[in-house]
């Protein structure tokens, strides 16, 4: 069972995620937030696996909750759903660590799956949200010092590591991918995280795909 946060300021919308969400047996609804800081207040008595995050709410928004959530180390996934696709939210989000952007017009079924996908350690990614972000790390400069640093003491099983979170694979398909153990890559994976001075995969794999060329 998926314990399941909702964090938005609109009661209808609550609601209405709460009653859709309800109908897939694998998925608990287990609280409700109105703003970024009931959110953060509550996160650690409800103890949800994911939170469904809005972004422009009242006195705490969701991108300043995410970045409290995980100042505090809780262990979480956040799954932006939004009505606003303005690229500032999008890369802020996910620079605080959420694992994924959805607008709120993703279809419920679609919406459901991908709170298993993030739970299973995947990035989700809205069609039009994914384009932003791919236009956003093709436009990027050459190559950062630090990048090239950071690649030049990596080894060669981490780059390749690396290169596969970026392609949105768990630790579970990486291993058989590569044919090593799930704890060897939690290993590596650590390591890489270390390295490039981030929090999660979700930025590392941002990083690979703004670095690897």
């Amino acid at each position: 069972m998926i314990k399941v946060m909702i964090v938005d300021d609109q009661v209808l919308v609550r609601q209405g995620l709460i009653s859709l969400l309800s109908l897939h047996d694998d998925i608990e609804i287990v609280g409700e937030a109105g703003n970024g800081s009931e959110a953060v207040s509550l996160v650690s008595s409800l103890n949800p696996d994911v939170i469904l995050m809005d972004m422009r709410m009242p006195i705490m928004n969701g991108v300043e909750a995410i970045r409290e959530i995980f100042k505090r180390q809780i262990k979480v996934f956040i799954l932006v759903l939004t009505t606003f696709d303005e690229d500032e939210f999008i890369v802020e989000s996910l620079q605080a660590g959420a694992s994924g952007y959805l607008l709120k017009d993703t279809p419920s079924d679609e919406l459901a799956a991908a709170i298993r996908l993030v739970q299973a350690g995947h990035t989700q990614l809205g069609p039009s949200i994914a384009s932003k972000v791919v236009s956003k790390l093709t436009a990027a400069p050459k190559q950062s010092e630090s990048a090239k640093a950071a690649l030049q003491f990596m080894t060669e099983r981490e780059k390749e590591i690396l290169k596969l979170i970026a392609t949105g694979m768990n630790n579970k398909e990486i291993a058989e991918q590569l044919h090593i153990t799930e704890g060897t890559v939690k290993n590596h994976i650590s390591s890489i995280l270390t390295q490039l001075e981030v929090r999660d995969r979700t930025q590392a794999a941002l990083w690979a795909k703004a670095n690897f060329h």
